[in-house]
């Protein structure tokens, strides 16, 4: 599919890897609709040209009426990119006791489900282009997924959920001409993480074998332009992580 005539929706495109797709997207030629939960992000991503719809990814009416603005504002949808999650951390029994069921539910259901909630609607939506490459949909997974660390099994098991779902999803999806993949970004200097103090940056860098840095959400944005351009890469987990195996 050529990106420079998409019509493209990035959830959780208002800030980190989502506004870095959002904007490489534009910069490509594609129109995007963002979708975040912050109104907030709406000037941001006016700022690189895209559109915006507030939407709760877990709430299926508010998916589901963002989609609609979507369509109104672009036509229809060939490409999906979901980025729009939350990173927990809190240990299965910790010092104040068990891991509470609410974090854990919580973390699930914006990250694994409210990804799923996206792709089925937008995928009906791709379903009505009526070509033979009717769509795209990138999920982001996480190196959690496979190599979670301690405190992160709400996190490692949402993302394994994404990971586990992309090749039935894409055999789903196959008969209606859309393709499905998913990014597994190792340590990325997002905002969050550039938070933290210098030194915490340099340890994690550390760990990585190579390159031995934090990766740039352009990378991550880049990765997924390749999967919507490339129309052979289909039911695939694609680690992006500089080959780091976590500890």
């Amino acid at each position: 599919m050529d990106l420079s005539h998409a019509r493209a929706i990035v959830t959780g495109g208002a800030s980190g890897l989502g506004a870095a797709t959002a904007r490489h997207f534009r910069d490509r030629g594609a129109e995007v609709v963002v979708l975040d939960r912050d109104a907030a992000g709406e000037d941001a991503v006016a700022a690189f040209g895209a559109a915006f719809a507030q939407a709760d990814v877990t709430d299926e009416d508010s998916v589901a009426a963002a989609i609609a603005r979507a369509v109104d504002l672009m036509g229809g949808i060939d490409v999906c990119v979901n980025c729009a999650g939350i990173a927990t951390g809190e240990k299965t029994v910790g010092r104040d006791g068990p891991h509470s069921l609410s974090g854990f539910r919580r973390t699930v259901e914006i990250n694994l489900i409210g990804s799923f909630n996206v792709l089925r609607l937008a995928a009906a939506e791709m379903a009505r282009n009526q070509r033979e490459d009717n769509g795209v949909i990138v999920n982001t997974a996480s190196i959690a997924a496979y190599d979670g660390q301690k405190g992160q099994a709400a996190y490692a098991a949402s993302k394994a959920g994404i990971a586990g779902m992309t090749l039935p999803v894409a055999r789903d999806l196959a008969s209606l001409g859309v393709r499905v993949c998913a990014i597994a970004p190792g340590i990325f200097a997002t905002p969050m993480l550039r938070g933290l103090p210098q030194e915490v940056q340099d340890g994690l860098a550390a760990e990585v074998t190579f390159p031995r840095r934090l990766g740039d959400p352009a990378e991550f944005a880049r990765m997924a332009a390749t999967i919507v351009e490339n129309g052979y890469l289909n039911g695939e987990v694609i680690r992006l992580d500089g080959a780091l195996r976590m500890r």
